[in-house]
């Protein structure tokens, strides 16, 4: 129970920075699909950075080991193209779309509800995908500083040097 409990309040937490960074606006959502406005890419860029060290952290003080799910590169494209296809169509991706309808944007329903089916066509047709798209490119439960054979922190710091170079780089341009 206190595992729920934790996911309510981190799920709270992040609604609220979503919402606060303004990034479940739907000019946003287009503006980032348009590559003209890049407060998404920022926002989420900053929540990838923020969690690698979170994970790494937890796990070394050995509160929350991570569940490394394996990776599937067949799974990742066709999944990756259906979710891209689906925010360019509705100009929300899943957690802004909730959030947009926490403050009362109705139209954020059509991606909900896309959503729920999507999952429910995704349920019919697992088997035939386990077969087929989950084959391609079965990589197993591996994370980038297993494949390199080097220190997560070093992973990390270059992703972490790199965001900065991107998030300065984005700021000069006015994006």
């Amino acid at each position: 129970m206190n595992i729920l409990i934790n996911g309510l309040i981190t799920g709270i937490l992040f609604g609220f920075m979503l919402q606060k960074g303004r990034v479940v606006r739907y000019d946003k959502q287009v503006g980032a699909l348009r590559l003209l406005d890049m407060t998404i890419v920022k926002f989420f860029f900053s929540a990838i950075l923020t969690g690698m060290v979170g994970v790494i952290v937890l796990q070394n003080l050995g509160i929350a080991p991570p569940m490394i799910l394996p990776a599937n590169i067949g799974a990742n494209i066709i999944g990756g193209l259906i979710f891209g296809l689906g925010w360019a169509i509705i100009g929300y991706c899943p957690g802004t779309s909730l959030g947009a309808l926490g403050e009362g944007r109705i139209d954020a329903l059509w991606g909900i509800m896309g959503m729920l089916v999507g999952a429910a066509l995704f349920a019919e047709v697992f088997p035939l995908m386990n077969e087929t798209v989950l084959t391609w490119g079965r990589l197993g439960s591996v994370t980038i500083p297993q494949v390199l054979g080097i220190s997560p922190w070093i992973v990390i710091i270059v992703f972490i040097s790199g965001g900065l170079g991107l998030f300065f780089w984005l700021e000069k341009k006015g994006l």
